[in-house]
């Protein structure tokens, strides 16, 4: 029979078992959880630039609805809105505020959202040349 003492010390020991088993991976791969202190600061750049570029697009979508106002162009700034916000979950899990879990909920959430958004519009699409025609509203006109 263990004893709380002793289940405590066995996950001790695991734990010091995976810590010894995961310093002995180069130092590019993840230590003692999911991210090595070597590859942080890439991975920071690399969403600090993903931020920046989907805010950039997403900028340019909201001009281009405020111009257009069309459902096709709010569709899109709300697809590209939601990339901006992936950005951030990211950045918020990096710096420990996201837990991982969430992360992953969060994230894959908001895939579905943009793919379904975009598939809409592909589905909506009218085919027509006309830049003025919007999305058709499913009415007669």
């Amino acid at each position: 029979m263990t004893t709380p003492m002793t289940t405590r010390a066995l996950d001790a020991c695991s734990h010091a078992d995976y810590l010894e088993e995961s310093a002995a991976v180069p130092g590019w791969l993840a230590v003692d959880g999911w991210l090595s202190p070597t590859m942080a600061p890439v991975l920071i750049g690399i969403i600090l630039l993903a931020a920046f570029g989907t805010t950039i697009l997403f900028l340019a979508s909201v001009v281009g609805y405020h111009r257009r106002r069309t459902l096709r162009h709010g569709i899109i700034a709300v697809a590209l809105g939601l990339l901006v916000a992936r950005s951030l979950v990211g950045l918020g899990t990096v710096f420990g505020f996201v837990p991982m879990v969430a992360h992953h909920v969060i994230e894959h959430g908001f895939d579905l959202l943009i793919a379904a958004l975009l598939l809409y519009l592909l589905y909506t699409h009218t085919g027509s040349s006309d830049p003025s025609s919007g999305l058709r509203d499913h009415r007669r006109r």
